[in-house]
């Protein structure tokens, strides 16, 4: 199993990264990606403390991605910041989507699909058929999420997502670990969004070594 998108104590997170990790790999996951909140003032902070953590994580069996998760920054610098975020080694880079429980800036979305150094726009919205075509075509992944409220457009990022060709992924943007899903929750969560199950396993096995070198 997999999640994209996860949270420490290095953001808005309860659990240091060791303890998330732990937790993580008991449920059965062998690969999760941690991607604290970032913006201009602390993401090569963030990038440099999960950077540590990689031993750690393999000796419980789980491979780390070490990520942000570019939170409330501009439209116009979230491209140069993903750049950078990975010239400075980022496994992978996550952009909080104009969910419509939280005040993003409008255009968000289209800037994130825009940058081919993107690798997951999270909870999307009410994402349009020409961004979704957009993050197709960038290989960007749409996220189903399990997170409160970010939840609410499940069926229409998925629906979206299907039509333009996007690959979607399913993750908790876990900040707690209430936020876990096992095997049964996450399938939950991929159906509740409308996915068949022959869709959903091919969402819920994905290669995301091959994922993230596409």
């Amino acid at each position: 199993m997999y999640d994209l998108h996860t949270h420490t104590v290095l953001s808005d997170g309860e659990l240091v990264p060791a303890e998330l990790i732990r937790r993580m790999a008991v449920v059965g996951y062998t690969t999760v990606a941690i991607t604290d909140h970032a913006d201009h003032s602390n993401y090569e902070a963030v990038l440099s403390a999960l950077d540590r953590m990689r031993e750690p994580a393999g000796a419980c069996g789980v491979r780390l991605l070490c990520g942000i998760e570019i939170t409330h920054v501009p439209p116009e610098l979230i491209g140069p910041m993903a750049t950078s975020a990975k010239a400075l080694g980022a496994d992978i880079v996550v952009v909080h989507g104009e969910s419509p429980v939280e005040p993003v800036a409008p255009g968000t979305n289209h800037a994130a699909c825009s940058c081919r150094d993107v690798d997951v726009l999270a909870h999307p919205g009410l994402i349009t058929p020409e961004d979704a075509k957009l993050a197709a075509k960038n290989g960007i992944a749409l996220e189903i999420t399990s997170r409160g409220g970010h939840n609410r457009t499940n069926g229409h990022v998925a629906l979206a997502g299907k039509k333009a060709g996007c690959q979607l992924v399913v993750d908790s943007d876990a900040h707690g670990p209430g936020d876990i899903m096992d095997e049964r929750a996450r399938k939950l969560v991929a159906r509740g969004a409308g996915l068949t199950e022959k869709e959903c396993k091919q969402v819920l096995c994905l290669n995301i070594e091959k994922f993230l070198k596409a």
